[in-house]
């Protein structure tokens, strides 16, 4: 992964949103290649229950800026330390269904065991980049969405595992700016807005 293109991209703030979050993307250097870690988030959560996600969550009064926002949550979540995360750089806020702006931050950090933490998180999942960006492992659908409108919806299928929604969106920028993948021009289909999501 081209990780200097994240430092070198200016990104687009969301200024005035109601609620804030901060997540970390974490890119774990491997031998193979580069992964990146996500996790699942516990069942019984109020929000996105299920979903794969990066480490992160909302701001506390506590928190300085949002960077401390997504390295008070990985340490939680995680345990990632946050002298442990080299934060390289952020991608575009994200508005989420949940009314809030999530700010992304792209870090390197080490190839170790990370322990969930069971009240927020179900498992961890490392997930290869170059199983991300493989085509076969891709699909999109376009629907009339409640909150965004028309929007096109992302989903990755690697490893048992499904990352779309927010998360997939954040992915999408993320392999478009440090690899060679790029979003096909043309989606799989469009569907009603009541159809099931595939996952």
């Amino acid at each position: 992964m081209d990780l200097p293109a994240v430092t070198r991209h200016t990104p687009r703030t969301i200024a005035d949103a109601e609620r804030e979050a901060a997540v970390i993307a974490p890119v774990v250097d491997r031998g193979d290649g580069d992964a990146l870690l996500f996790t699942k988030r516990a069942d019984h959560l109020g929000e996105h229950p299920g979903q794969m996600s990066f480490p992160g969550g909302g701001r506390e009064p506590s928190d300085a800026d949002l960077r401390a926002t997504a390295q008070r949550e990985a340490d939680e979540e995680i345990g990632l330390r946050p002298n442990e995360a080299d934060i390289v750089g952020q991608l575009d806020d994200i508005p989420t269904v949940s009314e809030y702006a999530v700010r992304p931050f792209v870090a390197r950090v080490p190839d170790r065991d990370y322990v969930p933490d069971e009240r927020e998180v179900a498992e961890i999942a490392v997930l290869p980049v170059a199983e991300l960006t493989d085509p076969s492992n891709y699909e999109s659908e376009r629907r009339d969405h409640p909150y965004y409108g028309d929007i096109r919806l992302h989903f990755f299928h690697v490893d048992g595992y499904t990352v779309w929604g927010a998360t997939g969106r954040m992915l999408v920028q993320l392999l478009e700016l440090t690899t060679d993948w790029e979003m096909p021009p043309e989606v799989d289909r469009v569907v009603d807005p009541d159809a099931d999501y595939p996952v």
